[in-house]
């Protein structure tokens, strides 16, 4: 099954499913599965974890159906199975207010495992834009984003693309956020 067979997009809805996009390991393999279908062990070999942990958390995926089996092959007796991506992105519900906010999660996790010696673009702006303003850079950044994505070769190495167009709650709603964490 090629990439263009895939459906746009999975909206998550379920409790498994939400369960199993939230482990920071189980996204990483997402990761690795989104450009080209893996074994087990090469996925192991990407994410860098042992086999029977790879084993283990892509069963967990496929059980949520966020990967699949595309291909099949017999390997000295043994068949082999690559995984893809059940669709070319996945949609998290809306994580409500003060909900944890688990893409954001993981791309900072991901970004504090990133070499820190090796090239990285990271910036914060503050801005005041109008409903209109807002509303163009957003579509701006989607299509940034979805224009390279078409442009990925899954021979170069990966590079990860976040970001975060929001209004900031008050210090009143940030804090009433923090309480109900605890």
């Amino acid at each position: 099954m090629s990439s263009d067979d895939l459906p746009e997009a999975l909206h998550l809805s379920t409790d498994e499913q939400l369960r199993a996009v939230s482990n920071l390991t189980r996204h990483r393999i997402m990761a690795v599965l989104r450009f080209e279908p893996s074994t087990i062990t090469q996925i192991a070999d990407r994410v860098g974890i042992a086999k029977g942990s790879s084993s283990y958390h892509v069963r967990i995926l496929e059980q949520a159906g966020l990967i699949k089996v595309v291909r099949t092959r017999k390997v000295r007796g043994v068949i082999e199975r690559y995984y893809a991506m059940a669709a070319r992105s996945i949609v998290l519900p809306d994580p409500g207010e003060g909900g944890p906010d688990v893409l954001m999660r993981h791309a900072v996790a991901d970004l504090e495992a990133s070499p820190s010696d090796g090239e990285r673009h990271v910036r914060m702006a503050h801005l005041r834009l109008t409903d209109e303003q807002f509303a163009e850079l957003g579509a701006r950044l989607e299509a940034l984003a979805d224009e390279y994505r078409a442009l990925s070769d899954p021979s170069l190495p990966d590079a990860s693309l976040v970001f975060a167009l929001f209004h900031p709650g008050t210090r009143n709603q940030a804090d009433q956020a923090e309480e109900n964490t605890k």
